[in-house]
């Protein structure tokens, strides 16, 4: 009822500051544009790539571009896998499902030989290489990391059968600098770093996501640039601080955000945050 209400309100599509806005909706940067480019001619070579950056730095993001691109590309196999804290056995349940193998996860050698199978024949009929990814990739056990790396290549390492790409934060970039992980890290080909992003690339983010909604003057400039100078360079925040204010000017039934409501809302905010600290 409220989304209604909200979508009739300001003659909006969809909330633009949610989390499942379309991803033909969301904000390409110069940088993810360049790695998908760059993604796109290594999936017939495989190996692996690394998306890394700070919490709400735009990992995610990146990755459903990327995946919507290869999506596109007729006969490419695109894998997201969801669980990257399981097991070993459960790694490879996830990989015959996002497959389509039939395994044996108590029989790792089968299994092994099975997924290689497939990856090999859908090359040999596509020239593409499979190509999984795998978001939160600083929680994936070193195991696995192991078995994944002896997976995704044959021929005595000299010929990789998946395209693998990584996802996380500085935890993960951290890990790839330990011994265990080295032959990871020295296999990765390609690499994005999200940066925190300045003023100016939130503006435009947010203007590109209130156009994409349909309602570009959803909320005026002073406060479309008082959003992005205190978001502190973090797109996840400035959705969030965002989204608190559109809530604010529902439940208020206001035509547009203005800088009288966005005083409002932070200072409400900030009232109950001291409020909340004075608490026993």
């Amino acid at each position: 009822m409220m989304n209604k209400k909200l979508l009739a309100l300001y003659s909006l599509k969809y909330n633009p500051f949610s989390a499942e806005i379309p991803t033909s909706a969301l904000y390409l940067t110069p940088a993810t544009e360049s790695f998908c480019w760059r993604i796109e001619n290594q999936v017939g070579e495989g190996g692996f790539a690394l998306v890394s950056g700070e919490p709400g730095s735009g990992k995610s993001a990146a990755l459903r571009l990327l995946s919507d691109r290869l999506s596109a590309l007729q006969d490419v196999m695109v894998g997201l896998l969801s669980r990257p804290q399981a097991s070993i056995l459960d790694f490879y349940r996830e990989l015959g499902y996002l497959f389509g193998v039939a395994l044996s996860p108590h029989n790792r050698w089968n299994g092994a030989k099975a997924l290689r199978e497939k990856w090999q024949a859908q090359i040999e009929a596509s020239l593409y290489r499979p190509v999984l990814m795998i978001d939160e990739a600083q929680e994936m056990n070193t195991s696995v990391f192991s078995e994944l790396r002896l997976l995704s290549s044959t021929n005595l390492d000299s010929r990789s059968i998946l395209l693998v790409i990584l996802a996380g934060d500085s935890r993960l970039t951290d890990r790839l600098h330990h011994t265990d992980l080295l032959p990871i890290a020295s296999r990765i080909r390609t690499r994005l770093r999200m940066e925190p992003a300045t003023p100016q690339q939130l503006r435009e983010c947010l203007a590109h996501l209130l156009a994409k909604a349909g309602n570009p003057n959803l909320m005026n400039a002073p406060v479309q640039n008082a959003l992005c100078e205190h978001a502190a360079g973090n797109y996840r925040l400035l959705m969030n601080m965002a989204n608190e204010l559109l809530a604010l000017a529902l439940s208020r039934e206001v035509p547009q955000i203005d800088e009288k409501l966005f005083f409002e809302a932070f200072d409400m905010q900030a009232a109950s945050n001291a409020a909340k600290r004075r608490k026993p």
